[in-house]
């Protein structure tokens, strides 16, 4: 500056200088003392004399293990993430090679001056002041100082005030240079040497993403801190003099590249080298060997982001998005992604390893990652029942977040097709079939059975379903007429609750949803922690009884577990620990479990499962599963079999597996012909793959007996049949519903009874049958008569009334021998019964009885008649 302002800034600015110098001077007993040199040192005070060191921004690591028990003990690294790759060590884990390098090659006099070096900031300070530029001579601890006042900044989530910070904290001014100083003194109060030279090796940057010693070795050279060589050491600490100029990892540079032997390194190291010799800190023999070492960097990419957990990458993937969106591990959003990204979290998991890799190689081996004209996927979901612990998490396809290797292969997405939109990105899918486990438990919630009956007949006229939140909802003007796929007939009229799980019968599950509520069976589904993976409500209408709504695969896998748990919901966990650098162990997400339905209930539903496997639509997969203990299942498949499903569980592990569409139109029948997978049917992939993932899961976790199920949930209660005889059909139709029972209209039959009106049942009223059982009503022809009472009338007189009018039976005869005199010659018996229906002029028979005494009986004592001896 020139003339008499910049004359007066300048004496003001030096004064100052010369104060904070004086200060210096005499520290560390000024410094430790407070006292003020001059008048001027008041300009000095008024800094903040205190820096409050925060934790330094760290990769974190994402573990998973072969043994959920000893999850630290048996840790496999899947992937690292970091904004800046720093490992944050102790002092006795970095070579005294660096500690001495540093002290010699930036701050000669650390170990002599309070915080500030007063020669080399007088030197800068005058350059600076006198506006000649900017000029070095910061000591370690300012040089500290400056750092730590940059990770402050970087930590910040709002970009405008983080960019405040860093002109703050770098701009070359006296006013920046001052409060530097005045922290650099104060921080020397509060820690030792050792320490503030630690945290400045650890703080520094070392080029591009790479902070602190510890990366820097691992990174640049393979190998750790504690192991870096006396020219190892040296170079490293020359990158951080200028880490664009001087670091290690552009080979082709023209200034500082291969080619030249890294030569602006070279040249720092080399000066850094002569520095400690001049120091005494290593002898002439080391230093001339390691001159003459040539630099060789080893660069050594950190495992970063989950494309680098290979198989296991959307279950990392779904990791950080748990570590990302729940609330436990921060406020808000960007305070989560920047705890995650920058604070050093070693975060273990539920991943079981040996379960995952059978699961991959199940996929592997039965659905293809491209099959060129079908959008085709597959998918496995395990979870550990009772704990919610995710134990497989697996899909056909390679994971890459990046657009321009997706674009390379129909086999490479980001899409998590296990996971909730907010989890993967995925919409979910249809469960078809495997849904009805949900109406079955409303069901025998409701106080229904298993051997209960409903009216399954196919149709399109189903009625008003009973609906508690929406109304009454009637589907008949959508033509709703559901049958199962594939062609097959619900051949039977009214199939037991029992019969429509084991076959997974259509018609017989909405029947069953006629007779309850169809908000009711949505609210049981939610209850086992069922929801929409686009975070939208569960649809309650007919159809989704049948599997509509779109779910994840996770979410199922859930469900099933509470279902093996009896009726005890467990939501799904991925991190079983996490701990800070520093040794802290952190909170995580708990696994929230809930009674979904009371274990009574849920022993019927296990009882019903375990038929689906054992006799039912999943006994393939049951059969292919070894070791088998007592498992319980449920097979789904959409329409037009597009998805096709194999849900189940042992008490120790639920798995779900399915071959499905994962978008656009371009899809198959699974079913066709022309739907082979490796030579095989398409639908019959579940039933390839879900045993081989049990068969590993079982001879793993083991799996014991499901309790047993009581008598009053599996037996329907028998009820009194209804007499109708003589009532109107419409009449005995509404009676016979309402007792609970199918009414089907029998026809036409001969009867006394008056043209129309009901003739007879099947089974007759009176009788006992189970509530749901068909009921059949068969109406009057007006034609009939009676078979009159004839009991105790001899042959002549019986046949007179029988062969007469209205009646003009045929009659014949048989004789039956009676010991009763008075019986004698009298009609015992008539054939059809007296009271029954016949047709005019049909045949019958009375039973003439026929006196013959009893036999004398034996004299006491006497010979027992040979013949019966």
């Amino acid at each position: 500056m020139s003339g008499a302002l910049g004359g007066f800034l300048g004496l003001v600015g030096m004064s100052a200088v010369a104060g904070i110098l004086v200060t210096a001077a005499v520290a560390p007993a000024v410094a430790l003392s407070g006292m003020a040199a001059t008048n001027t040192i008041n300009v000095f005070d008024s800094l903040p004399e205190y820096l409050a060191i925060d934790q330094l921004a760290q990769k974190s690591n994402i573990y998973a293990s072969t043994n959920a028990e000893d999850p630290v003990g048996t840790r496999v690294l899947l992937a690292s993430f970091y904004e800046q790759n720093r490992v944050d060590v102790a002092s006795d884990a970095i070579s005294q090679f660096a500690k001495d390098a540093a002290i010699a090659g930036e701050d000669p006099r650390f170990r002599q001056h309070g915080g500030v070096d007063i020669q080399s900031s007088f030197n800068g300070a005058v350059q600076t002041l006198a506006g000649g530029g900017t000029r070095g001579g910061s000591s370690i601890t300012q040089q500290y100082v400056k750092n730590v006042l940059i990770q402050k900044c970087e930590v910040m989530t709002d970009a405008a005030k983080a960019k405040e910070c860093y002109t703050d904290a770098t701009q070359t001014t006296a006013d920046r240079k001052l409060r530097e100083m005045r922290l650099a003194i104060g921080l020397e109060k509060k820690y030792d040497k050792a320490d503030i030279l630690r945290g400045y090796l650890n703080i520094a940057g070392y080029g591009g993403t790479v902070y602190g010693i510890e990366a820097a070795a691992n990174y640049y050279y393979n190998t750790t801190a504690i192991n870096l060589t006396l020219p190892q050491a040296a170079s490293l600490v020359a990158i951080v003099n200028n880490p664009q100029k001087f670091q290690l990892d552009r080979p082709n540079s023209e200034t500082n590249g291969a080619a030249n032997g890294y030569a602006a390194n070279k040249d720092r190291r080399d000066y850094i080298l002569q520095e400690m010799q001049k120091y005494d800190k290593i002898s002439q023999a080391d230093y001339d060997a390691a001159i003459a070492t040539p630099i060789e960097p080893v660069i050594t990419v950190p495992s970063t982001g989950c494309q680098t957990a290979g198989d296991n990458a959307f279950f990392c993937d779904y990791v950080t998005k748990v570590l990302k969106n729940d609330p436990t591990f921060g406020a808000t959003e960007e305070e989560r992604v920047a705890n995650f990204s920058r604070g050093g979290f070693n975060v273990y998991t539920t991943l079981d390893l040996d379960l995952q890799a059978t699961s991959v190689a199940a996929l592997n081996a039965n659905v293809p990652k491209v099959v060129n004209d079908w959008n085709i996927g597959g998918v496995v979901s395990s979870v550990k029942v009772g704990t919610g612990a995710i134990l497989v998490m697996a899909q056909n396809k390679d994971y890459s977040q990046d657009p321009a290797v997706q674009a390379t292969g129909a086999n490479y997405t980001s899409l998590n097709y296990n996971t909730d939109h907010a989890y993967g990105g995925s919409n979910g899918f249809q469960p078809g079939s495997t849904y009805k486990v949900f109406t079955l438990a409303e069901w025998l919630k409701e106080g229904h059975a298993l051997t209960e009956r409903v009216d399954s007949r196919r149709k399109s006229n189903w009625g008003v379903f009973q609906d508690s939140c929406l109304g009454p909802q009637n589907y008949d003007a959508q033509d709703f007429n559901p049958r199962n796929d594939g062609g097959s007939s619900e051949s039977n009229p009214n199939y037991s609750a029992l019969q429509s799980t084991t076959g997974s019968i259509n018609t017989g599950f909405i029947g069953m949803a006629k007779k309850l509520d169809l908000c009711g069976i949505r609210k049981t589904a939610e209850s086992f922690g069922v929801h929409r993976a686009d975070g939208g409500d569960l649809g309650q209408n007919a159809a989704s009884v049948l599997g509509t709504n779109e779910i994840a695969p996770l979410t199922m896998a859930a469900a099933f577990a509470g279902i093996a748990n009896n009726g005890m919901t467990c939501t799904p966990v991925a991190i079983t620990k996490m701990i800070r650098s520093d040794g802290t162990e952190l909170p995580i997400p708990k696994s929230n479990c809930t009674q979904s339905v009371e274990p009574a209930v849920a022993a019927g539903m296990q009882y019903a499962m375990q038929t689906v496997m054992t006799n039912g639509t999943a006994r393939s997969s049951n059969a292919a599963t070894s070791p088998r203990p007592p498992m319980i299942g449920k097979t789904g498949t959409t329409d037009s079999a597009k998805d096709t499903w194999m849900s189940g569980a042992t008490t120790q592990v639920a798995t779900v597996v399915g071959v499905v569409n994962v978008g656009g139109s371009n899809w198959k029948n699974q079913r066709s012909y022309k739907s082979r997978l490796f030579g095989k049917d398409a639908s019959t992939a579940r039933h390839r793959i879900w045993p081989l993932v049990m068969s590993a899961a079982n001879a793993k976790y083991g799996g014991d007996d499901f309790p047993e199920a009581s008598s009053n949930v599996i037996n329907a209660v028998a009820v009194p049949v209804p007499d109708v005889r003589g009532k109107s059909m419409a009449e005995a139709k509404s009676t016979i519903q309402a007792a609970g029972f199918l009414f089907v209209d029998g026809g036409v039959t001969t009867s006394e009874m008056p043209a129309g009106t009901v003739a007879n049942t099947d089974p007759a009223g009176g009788s006992a049958s189970t509530r749901g059982a068909t009921v059949t009503a068969f109406s009057s022809d007006g034609s009939g008569v009676t078979v009159p009472d004839v009991i105790g009338k001899n042959e002549t007189d019986a046949r007179t009334t029988l062969t007469a009018a209205p009646y003009t039976f045929t009659v014949a005869k048989l004789e039956q021998a009676t010991t009763d005199k008075a019986q004698d010659g009298k009609v015992v018996a008539v054939q059809p019964g007296v009271g029954t229906a016949s047709r005019p002029g049909a045949a019958l028979t009375i039973v003439i009885g026929k006196y013959a005494p009893a036999p004398a009986a034996s004299a006491p004592g006497s010979a027992p008649d040979k013949k019966n001896g």
